[in-house]
């Protein structure tokens, strides 16, 4: 009887393998070059670990794909990084990025599993979930120990247990009533986003000086504005509920303007973290419950979809933009059967 392993990878299977190999050849690049700027030995062994597992994992992959007898996507190779360009960015970035990818990675690779039927590849994902989050749990302890990144705002233990009592729980909107503080839930998705786009501010600044496509560098610039324009919005939400939102520092870009990465890479890591950005807020407006918070975060969105879609454009213009597998075309099928 033939087994789960032997049969045809699905649809789904095959996109989200595809989009797995885009973000781990992306990934390797990165790591190449932050490995050879690492001067902390700690840092370069993160880095180093977290390489070689996604090596392992692109291996499995491109097997995968030569089973199925599909074509292998091109992703992103050698040529997308430039060894011995200068630093780019400070001491500690390194991780900082790193854990921002494995973030990402955290929840794109649950969200595959779940879209996975067959046994080696729901084992595949299980591996890749793991891996990312052991890398996040290394970066995060590294970032702690150096004081690199802060702790999220504290709040006083609850004593009581509360129900809401009124609808004025969820009222946010208007101006005549007091707002009620932020709860936990609320500060826990504000506080990710404020993070994230702190950290964006400084890799955009680094993407749009290194840019050697003009609109690129334009995107990366417009990419940066919108990351302080969201910063300012979370943090003003914080502070009327009297959070104190901690000094966040992202490291900085130094002031080379030597390109360590090709513009198509740069461009596809801005929408992966743009993508990022639009999922997290759609969380964050489900569980917020105050209704002034989801007005806000739906505003933040649609800026955010409107600069994806532009960065999309300039992809698709300059022939950065690789097209995952799709299904038959029955329409150009039959069209071609008449022509003969």
């Amino acid at each position: 009887m033939t087994t789960s392993d032997h049969l045809s990878i699905s649809g789904a299977e095959l996109g989200t393998l595809w989009m797995g190999y885009q973000n781990k050849t992306m990934n390797m690049r990165f790591l190449e070059y932050y490995m050879e700027k690492a001067e902390n030995p700690e840092a370069k062994d993160i880095l180093q670990s977290y390489h070689d597992k996604e090596a392992k994992h692109i291996e499995t992959i491109i097997k995968i794909f030569q089973d199925e007898g599909a074509v292998l996507p091109v992703g992103f190779t050698e040529k997308d990084v430039t060894p011995g360009a200068p630093r780019l960015f400070d001491e500690m970035f390194d991780i900082m990025h790193l854990r921002l990818i494995t973030q990402i990675n955290m929840g794109l690779f649950t969200m595959h599993l779940s879209m996975a039927y067959r046994e080696d590849i729901r084992k595949l994902y299980q591996l890749f979930s793991a891996d990312a989050q052991e890398a996040f749990d290394k970066t995060t302890g590294f970032l702690l120990k150096h004081s690199a990144i802060p702790r999220p705002p504290y709040v006083p233990m609850p004593k009581d247990i509360e129900f809401a009592r009124n609808k004025q729980y969820m009222s946010g909107f208007n101006l005549l009533t007091n707002k009620r503080p932020l709860n936990t839930i609320e500060i826990a998705h504000l506080y990710q986003a404020l993070e994230a786009n702190t950290m964006g501010i400084t890799l955009m600044t680094g993407f749009a000086q290194t840019a050697q496509n003009h609109e690129a560098a334009k995107i990366f610039l417009d990419g940066k504005e919108l990351a302080k324009k969201i910063v300012s919005k979370i943090s003003d939400a914080m502070r009327q509920s009297d959070i104190h939102t901690p000094s966040m520092w992202a490291g900085t870009a130094t002031d080379s303007t030597h390109a360590p990465f090709s513009d198509k890479m740069m461009m596809y890591q801005t929408s992966v973290f743009s993508s990022f950005g639009l999922t997290s807020n759609a969380i964050g407006s489900a569980f917020s419950l105050r209704s002034d918070l989801p007005l806000k975060l739906a505003k933040i969105a649609q800026d955010t979809f409107s600069f994806a879609k532009n960065s999309g454009q300039v992809m698709i213009k300059n022939g950065w933009m690789e097209e995952p597998p799709q299904a038959q075309d029955r329409k150009k099928l039959a069209k071609g059967q008449r022509n003969k």
